[in-house]
C-alpha cells in the first residue's frame, strides 16, 4: 500500500512532503489531504507523526496549515540535524 508517511517506529511516522498545486489552493485540497494521512497513519498503529518544512517565507501557508492542524515546533527527529532552512513539527495522533 502506498504512504505518504515513513514509519520511523512502531508509533512514530514522519509526513512526507505534500504538494498542492497552485491552482487548487485556498479551496482546503491541503486540508482534506493532510487530514485523509493523518487518519491513515492512525489506521497504521501511529501515535506521533512529525514532518520537516521550509523556514522560508514561500512556507507560510503550510506552516499555517500543519499548525491548524495540531502540529508544534519540535527538534530535528529521524535522521534530520538542525538546519536554518528547515523547521521541524509533530504532533499527537
Amino acid at each position: 500500500m502506498w504512504r505518504a508517511f515513513k514509519p520511523l517506529d512502531a508509533a512514530h511516522a514522519e509526513l512526507k512532503s505534500m504538494h498542492v498545486i497552485s491552482e487548487a489552493r485556498g479551496q482546503g485540497a491541503g486540508r482534506a489531504l493532510l487530514l485523509a494521512l493523518l487518519e491513515a497513519a492512525r489506521q497504521a498503529g501511529h501515535r506521533r507523526i512529525s514532518l520537516e518544512t521550509g523556514s522560508a517565507p514561500e512556507f507560510t501557508a503550510a506552516r499555517g496549515l500543519y499548525a491548524a492542524q495540531g502540529f508544534t515546533p519540535c527538534p530535528p527527529f529521524g535522521g534530520y540535524v538542525d538546519d536554518p532552512l528547515s523547521l521541524y513539527m509533530t504532533r499527537a495522533l
